[in-house]
């Protein structure tokens, strides 16, 4: 079987991540990049091999098997709604989208298409997050603690909020979309920003939010953002069960039960491989591993978009029940 073909929208960080490591793979093929910044483009392709593309059509013109759209989350929609239009599988950074309009329209569009897609929730491939679930099995959980406290990232849209969405649709998705895989839905939340931006040029978005969760499940919970640090400070979940206490980050699992305390370590670049490798073997029709298409991720995006919208308004949102397709409603806190 010949080489699978791929494409790859955007060249920052992220697309470097995804062309290193596709490259990796002896059944792919990296066909070309395009960007805004055509040097950029060409920088990229010439490290990992194709070409550059002056533009997306130009790009899906040329054949590929699957496009990467790695662009920031205020340039997604119209570039996911070309390579729609031309059938071809879709793999998406996250978040999906600054906006939940966006989002539900390519959902929608994705969904009359039938097309294949992945979103890049890699923390989902953590092999201490299927033996978590496993732990979890037959254990209501009751509580569960999410935070990311880290810095501003060296980019410039990143601290407007209509540019990025803020911390906690940047950065905090990954642990919102942890909390749901393993925890459930998201019925209500509240939240609260601080008013004030981080020490950063140009800076809109709120430098600390915390929040309040309640589940459909009964249980209850935090999430805590933060950007205000020189460094990563930390990032995952704390969950509480009957008898036992569980530690998730990217590092590992640290598990407490009648037991004892022990930890299991983890690997977060092979998470970012497996996420790559489960996307290329599905477009090959040789793999089924695909654990966050775009319609799971909508989920995601709903969720951190109502925790934006709480802590921005100050009011209480309630989240529809899967698989309504409306988006949250505010409710009086």
């Amino acid at each position: 079987m010949r080489r699978c073909r791929v494409g790859v929208v955007g060249a920052g960080g992220v697309a470097q991540r995804h062309a290193r490591v596709l490259t990796g793979f002896d059944d792919v093929e990296l066909l070309g990049v395009t960007d805004v910044v055509g040097q950029a483009a060409a920088d990229l392709a010439g490290r990992h091999g194709g070409r550059a593309f002056g533009d997306v059509p130009e790009l899906l013109a040329a054949g590929p098997d699957a496009v990467y759209v790695c662009v920031p989350p205020f340039a997604h929609g119209p570039v996911e709604e070309e390579v729609i239009a031309a059938g071809v599988p879709m793999f998406v950074e996250k978040p999906v989208a600054v906006d939940l309009d966006t989002a539900e329209r390519i959902a929608e569009l994705v969904a009359r298409q039938g097309l294949l897609t992945a979103v890049g929730h890699h923390w989902r491939y953590l092999h201490v997050v299927d033996q978590a679930r496993e732990l979890l099995a037959g254990r209501p959980v009751r509580m569960v603690n999410g935070a990311w406290l880290d810095k501003v990232p060296p980019v410039a849209w990143w601290a407007r909020r209509d540019r990025s969405g803020g911390p906690v649709v940047e950065q905090a998705a990954h642990v919102l979309d942890l909390l749901r895989a393993l925890v459930g839905e998201v019925a209500e939340v509240t939240a609260y920003g601080d008013g004030s931006p981080p020490p950063v040029e140009g800076a809109d978005i709120d430098s600390v939010t915390a929040a309040t969760l309640r589940f459909d499940s009964g249980a209850v919970g935090t999430l805590a953002a933060a950007c205000v640090l020189g460094w990563k400070h930390r990032a995952g979940l704390e969950i509480l069960a009957d008898g036992l206490a569980l530690a998730l980050t990217e590092e590992g699992l640290t598990i407490r039960d009648a037991e004892g305390e022990r930890h299991v370590g983890a690997d977060p670049d092979a998470a970012r491989v497996a996420v790559d490798r489960a996307f290329v073997d599905a477009v090959r029709g040789i793999g089924d591993d695909v654990r966050v298409p775009y319609a799971e991720a909508l989920r995601t995006q709903r969720l951190a978009l109502a925790v934006a919208e709480s802590a921005r308004t100050g009011r209480g949102v309630t989240l529809p029940t899967p698989p309504a397709t409306s988006g949250p409603e505010r409710v009086d806190a």
